[in-house]
């Protein structure tokens, strides 16, 4: 079983960045593949990026070139760097885990934080 806390959400103006941040414990993190989805009101949850065992990235197709996941297994944590943001990327963002090492798509992905809000602001 993994825990999984996530921070650096808040309030931003569109055009704006933050840097969610994802820590860890539990289970050896540097042996499984992490992720992050969000939810926005009203809208079901969302695949936003994920990062294998050895750092291979994945990014749904409006997150390319705003975002970056990343990794450091030495502090246990996975990062979430958005730039450009936009009022659309209003949502509650969630880390979740894996399993296995490697990225099989959304449904791999069985533990979850608790999430932390991102709001942007026009």
């Amino acid at each position: 079983q993994v825990q999984l806390v996530e921070s650096g959400g808040g309030l931003v103006q569109a055009g704006g960045s933050l840097r969610l941040s994802c820590a860890a414990s539990g289970r050896t993190f540097s042996s499984y593949a992490m992720g992050w989805f969000r939810q926005a009101p009203g809208k079901e949850r969302e695949f936003v990026a994920a990062i294998t065992r050895s750092s291979s990235t994945y990014y749904a197709d409006s997150m390319k070139g705003r975002f970056t996941i990343s990794r450091d297994n030495a502090k246990n944590t996975v990062y979430l760097q958005m730039n450009s943001l936009k009022p659309e990327d209003t949502a509650v963002y969630y880390c979740a885990a894996d399993t296995l090492p490697y990225y099989r798509g959304p449904q791999g992905f069985g533990s979850w934080g608790q999430g932390t809000q991102v709001t942007v602001s026009s």
